[in-house]
């Protein structure tokens, strides 16, 4: 049997994520910094640990993996991709990207940049600090880092910039303006592991966002394919990623945005499609080639992203094994 430790159980994603592995056999463990993240009580056994930002956190995270004989670390929080990555030291997987790639796109300027000098397509993106120059308006205003749409803005005109920039917590050096690039939004699993091949490419248009995707549906692109297929090849991430683009309604061609270096929480569909993204990765990084099998898959699956509740004995809730880490 498989331990697979998952962070950031309480994601959008980590409840599917969670039952999935378990009715595949595997032993689940979930970490969050919240103890009544919802992932903690479907899992096996559940671990409050530090902030991904803390400097406890990898100690907490190195400590768990070891007593707990974990095979493989799935982390799904941001603020924790680099320093899950020191796990590999211990010898074990941990399903992510490279750490050069991870470091690259957690910098959405660098980033841009990055994809602009490999001759990609992408928007124009300059540091707010900078000024202006020859940004052009309407456009993006974000954070340097950030996730899940936090501190994210649209602005037409100089005088929508200062407001939005008059009451954002954030410092000038923190954010970022970004060509705004018109056209049909998708979000896109890229299946790839240490070998470098790309085993699928799924674009999923979005349909309804609200920081995370709500709905969304597959769709068949041969642009969006090329694209991430030539992001891999220049960059090789080598682990799982997700790319954010828009489709520019004046050029048809794929503008990537963002980045995301690890499963995103659209997985479900990329997964209910067709191509078991988490399951046959794990597979391919503890078994090889002969034990990962991906499948293909289906377009126009849509996404109805929704809340389910589930119902448990109290006496049950209560004696759920959940360990506090966090100190």
């Amino acid at each position: 049997m498989t331990t697979v430790l998952m962070t950031g159980a309480g994601g959008a994603a980590a409840p599917f994520m969670i039952d999935r592995l378990r009715k595949t056999g595997s032993r689940v463990l979930a970490a969050d910094m919240d103890q009544h993240a919802i992932g903690l009580y479907l899992a096996d056994l559940g671990f409050v640990v530090p902030a991904g930002s803390s400097p406890d956190f990898l100690r907490v995270l190195r400590s768990i993996c070891i007593s707990e004989k974990v095979d493989v670390l799935v982390p799904l929080v941001d603020e924790e991709l680099i320093a899950a990555l020191e796990i590999e030291k211990e010898g074990i997987i941990v399903i992510l990207p490279k750490q050069e790639f991870v470091a690259i796109c957690l910098d959405k300027l660098l980033l841009m940049q990055r994809l602009r000098a490999a001759g990609i397509y992408a928007p124009v993106t300059r540091l707010a600090s900078t000024g202006l120059d020859e940004m052009r308006f309407p456009m993006v205003v974000k954070p340097r880092t950030g996730r899940g749409s936090r501190g994210v803005g649209i602005v037409s005109t100089e005088d929508e910039l200062t407001t939005f920039l008059n009451a954002t917590s954030y410092a000038r050096n923190e954010l970022i303006f970004q060509e705004y690039i018109t056209g049909p939004e998708f979000t896109v699993s890229v299946v790839v592991w240490r070998d470098g091949e790309v085993k699928d490419v799924v674009p999923k248009e979005i349909i309804s966002k609200k920081g995370i995707t709500h709905m969304a549906v597959t769709r068949r692109n041969h642009e969006i394919e090329k694209l991430c297929c030539k992001i891999q090849e220049h960059f090789r991430a080598d682990g799982p990623f997700n790319v954010q683009l828009c489709i520019d309604e004046k050029s048809g061609k794929p503008y990537p945005f963002e980045i995301n270096p690890r499963f995103s929480t659209t997985i479900s569909l990329t997964i209910a499609a067709g191509v078991d993204e988490l399951g046959g990765l794990i597979a391919l990084a503890v078994e090889g080639k002969e034990g990962a099998h991906f499948g293909g898959w289906k377009e126009g699956v849509v996404l109805l992203r929704k809340i389910t509740d589930q119902f448990v004995d109290e006496k049950e809730f209560l004696e759920h094994p959940i360990i506090m880490e966090n100190n």
